[in-house]
């Protein structure tokens, strides 16, 4: 695997000089601060990418701008209402900026309104650190009494339910600010965040969209995107949704391995593939992830590697972000999957043998704790994460030990 870091842009605390330092090969970012539907120009694409080829210092990093993570998907063309054929047109305008600009692989998502969602963004640790956690009976204190969503309680079991109440009725005003603000926060690195009334309004304008409109309406935008990213040579990869189950009465159809299979085969090419994030999937017992790395390794474009703990076995339940060998995903096994499809992949012959990877997310440990970076990016976290991993990696590839 390549390994990749992800980096905000100048805004970010952690530098390009500490991502070579790090020792990571390539960088995974994105034009954060154009509003969705908007165009990509050559002269944002070329800005972002001479910042990252240059230390502080104006000497070369030796780092390219390797992944985009993400050219998002607008609301409008979720739904298909509003503007959603100009932003249609847009992405296609878009995608030929980043195709001559160099860059092969585009990571995105397909989830209604709430994109990556978390009810604590430095939950505490027992060893003092702090990591993000999804607390369904919080999500749902926030569902129910906050947002106060027209039939959210039938949404969910009635312990929840009581279990929720409880714990919205201990909070106090800056309390119920602070989760709304957790819930609503948005892609990370984005600076488009929502309010209460324009989730409201998200909701309303969605109405009673099914599972099968909205995988409908994701096909009807594949079959427009993917032909054109297809002959620019690039390569989409949806990330899945996170977390992988329905949220606010709307449906989430990119959580299991069934839904992938239906998007890959709906609009069957090589440019159309999966973002595949152990973190995500991993929130789901019944996701096993190495099988659907050997399920659908051709078509993996990107990989997240992270690890989550859950509570309990329910599909759908809480989990905190554990370490990157310590939760509930056989990172070494999923380590040994991807590796068996990169050799695959170069004994075929394929340009694209190499999978760019990140250490995804990460506990805040040491002096993150005082940095208050980007919530589920601390430096020293990754860091700890991409040693952890770098270390299975270089194990299973030892010509005497390992799988080579």
């Amino acid at each position: 695997m390549k390994q990749t870091w992800r980096w905000f842009g100048p805004a970010d605390l952690a530098s390009i000089d500490d991502v070579v330092q790090a020792g990571a090969e390539g960088i995974v970012t994105a034009l954060h601060h154009v509003p969705n539907g908007v165009v990509w120009t050559p002269e944002e694409i070329a800005k972002r990418q001479e910042l990252v080829r240059h230390r502080k210092d104006g000497s070369p990093s030796g780092l390219e701008w390797d992944v985009i993570e993400s050219l998002p998907v607008s609301e409008d063309i979720k739904k298909q209402k509003g503007a959603w054929r100009e932003h249609v047109a847009n992405y296609k305008m878009s995608l030929h900026n980043v195709a001559a600009a160099g860059i092969e692989v585009i990571c995105y998502n397909f989830m209604p309104v709430l994109d990556w969602t978390r009810t604590a963004l430095r939950w505490q640790l027992p060893n003092g650190g702090s990591c993000m956690r999804f607390d369904i009976n919080d999500f749902a204190a926030f569902d129910i009494h906050i947002l106060e969503r027209p039939g959210a309680e039938g949404d969910y079991t009635n312990a929840i339910t009581d279990e929720a109440a409880r714990r919205f009725s201990a909070l106090d005003e800056a309390g119920k600010k602070q989760l709304a603000r957790n819930v609503t926060m948005g892609l990370p690195g984005s600076t488009e965040s929502m309010t209460l009334d324009d989730v409201r309004s998200h909701l309303g304008e969605y109405g009673q969209i099914s599972a099968d409109q909205l995988r409908q309406h994701f096909v009807d935008f594949l079959s427009e995107v993917v032909p054109v990213a297809e002959d620019l040579g690039l390569r989409l990869c949806c990330h899945p949704d996170d977390p992988p189950f329905a949220l606010l009465g709307l449906p989430r159809i990119m959580s299991t391995a069934a839904d992938y299979s239906r998007i890959l085969d709906a609009v069957d090419s090589p440019a159309n593939g999966m973002t595949l994030c152990s973190g995500s999937l991993g929130a789901r017992p019944d996701n096993d992830l190495p099988a659907i790395m050997d399920q659908f390794g051709p078509k993996v474009h990107f990989i997240h590697l992270r690890n989550v703990k859950r509570d309990t076995a329910d599909l759908v339940g809480s989990f905190f972000e554990a370490e990157h060998l310590g939760g509930d995903t056989d990172m070494v096994a999923l380590i040994a999957a991807i590796t068996s499809e990169e050799r695959r992949r170069k004994a075929e012959g394929r340009a694209d043998w190499q999978i760019p990877m990140r250490p995804d997310h990460g506990q805040d440990i040491l002096d993150d704790l005082n940095r208050r970076s980007q919530p589920g990016y601390p430096t020293i976290g990754r860091l700890k994460g991409l040693a952890e991993l770098r270390g299975v990696m270089t194990a299973l590839e030892h010509s005497q030990f390992g799988l080579r």
